[in-house]
């Protein structure tokens, strides 16, 4: 049992090797290893100049710290470690604001998309290095705000006593009131409808300039459209996550086991599997970017002429 007066404390030494978390730690060391190796090739080349590369770091950044952060409390949750909780607070408050930050970011880089091929005579006015640079505090600013909504209806909720107990971390400890996990619910939903018809907009009048355009032009507006497309799906995923809860409070009142599947794949399905599209999108897909990765990722012993790279 965990000492009262320690922030971190076990409650069971003893436990059995679960493939499944083995099969997400897996998981989770890919991604990181993978996105350590885009953010590397973002910060030595020059792509920090170029608006929609830096909207990209920036989900790299957040997919990261999110997954880092959702790993540690998985962990935990496995082999029953428990925390203060004033500490669980904080991380709550963190990963509240980047489960946020990433579909937000991927409407701001759908909207940079439509300006780009809808709108090309105001792309360098609108989208330059120090717009983007604004555009990522209010993202992260815009983000922050059903956190902190949530966590003025927990304060206001929450006795004084509650901040020293020691439990396992959990978004259910926030939640006192039925209305509030509605209002959790209500504000998520909102988020994602309008980023939704934000970038269904875009599709729209990104298709009407693919059908008008041809050559070159075509090829780009089409590769560009296919970019919206995966953004969209990777908002979808996003927005399935933030159902996982309440799908699994309801599966828990059914069988328990059940509800152990359920929450696995979860985890896996609209936590880790969206959180992998981004590198696609843009690390893999982007051929630019894509030959300065495989620079740096075999140490310069990819052909210098083929990828460009002084």
């Amino acid at each position: 049992m965990a000492a009262n007066n320690s922030v971190v404390g076990v409650e069971s030494p003893t436990y059995k090797i679960n493939y499944r978390l083995v099969v997400v730690q897996v998981l989770v060391s890919v991604f990181l290893f993978i996105n350590f190796l885009l953010i590397r090739t973002f910060f030595v080349r020059d792509f920090y100049t170029v608006m929609r590369y830096i909207l990209f770091a920036t989900t790299l950044l957040s997919d990261s710290l999110f997954l880092i952060i959702t790993d540690i409390l998985l962990i935990f949750s496995y082999i029953k470690i428990t925390m203060q909780m004033w500490l669980c607070v904080i991380i709550f408050i963190v990963s509240s604001l980047y489960t946020f930050v990433t579909p937000v970011t991927l409407t701001a880089m759908t909207l940079e998309r439509y300006v780009a091929i809808c709108k090309p005579l105001r792309h360098g006015e609108l989208c330059s290095t120090r717009r983007a640079l604004h555009c990522v505090l209010i993202i992260h600013s815009i983000s922050a705000i059903p956190s902190f909504v949530l966590l003025s209806t927990f304060f206001a909720s929450a006795s004084h006593s509650f901040y020293s107990q020691v439990r396992e971390c959990a978004v259910e400890m926030f939640i006192f009131h039925k209305w509030q996990g509605h209002l959790r619910s209500a504000m998520s939903q909102f988020y994602f409808f309008i980023m939704f018809i934000a970038i269904v907009f875009c599709y729209i009048k990104i298709m009407k300039v693919a059908k008008a355009a041809s050559g070159e032009d075509k090829k780009s507006t089409g590769k560009g459209l296919k970019t919206v497309i995966l953004h969209a799906f990777q908002l979808s995923l996003c927005l399935f996550q933030l159902w996982c809860p309440f799908i699994e409070t309801a599966v828990l009142q059914i069988n328990f086991i059940l509800y152990i599947n359920v929450r696995y794949f979860d985890y896996i399905a609209f936590i880790l599997a969206p959180r992998c599209i981004s590198p696609l999108v843009y690390g893999l897909r982007d051929e630019m970017f894509f030959q300065a990765l495989k620079y740096y990722a075999l140490c310069g012993l990819y052909n210098k002429q083929s990828t460009n790279v002084p």
